[in-house]
């Protein structure tokens, strides 16, 4: 299902470490990596700034990893997480992250998963210095009278 994109400023709001992490990561900065020339090059922006063209974000964000928001961002629909992955929350997985990080990347250095999803931990309890689940509340429990 497609859907648009909000931008990363909106996931700021219930996300702030995840948008910390984020804004101090390579990805936030993929775009401006690229020489002038590199930046009209649709090879390059085909991973530094997938959604540039669609969404007309030059970065590689929150939605190009996790789609776009437009259905799940709602603070009702998150607090579901089967409802927020019915309507397009992604869980990104080596697949996905493979469509950039590749044999064919100019970068030279081999794709090692595991070590990756370590530099871009913005989910984990020890990144945030809180529990799991405190970005994401649970609704209370319904309490019988």
């Amino acid at each position: 299902m497609a859907a648009d994109f909000l931008g990363p400023e909106s996931c700021k709001g219930c996300h702030p470490a995840a948008y910390d992490a984020w804004m101090q990561s390579k990805h936030a900065r993929a775009g401006d990596s690229l020489s002038e020339a590199q930046q009209k090059d649709a090879r390059c922006l085909s991973c530094h700034a997938p959604d540039q063209a669609s969404q007309g974000v030059g970065h590689v964000t929150c939605e190009t990893c996790h789609g776009g928001g437009q259905y799940y961002s709602p603070n009702y629909v998150m607090k579901d997480a089967e409802l927020a992955r019915l309507v397009g929350l992604v869980d990104p997985s080596e697949k996905a992250c493979r469509n950039c990080h590749d044999a064919s990347s100019p970068s030279l250095k081999p794709f090692n998963f595991v070590e990756s999803l370590k530099a871009i931990d913005h989910w984990s309890a020890a990144r945030t210095g809180k529990s799991a689940r405190a970005e994401t509340p649970s609704p209370e429990p319904v309490k019988k009278k």
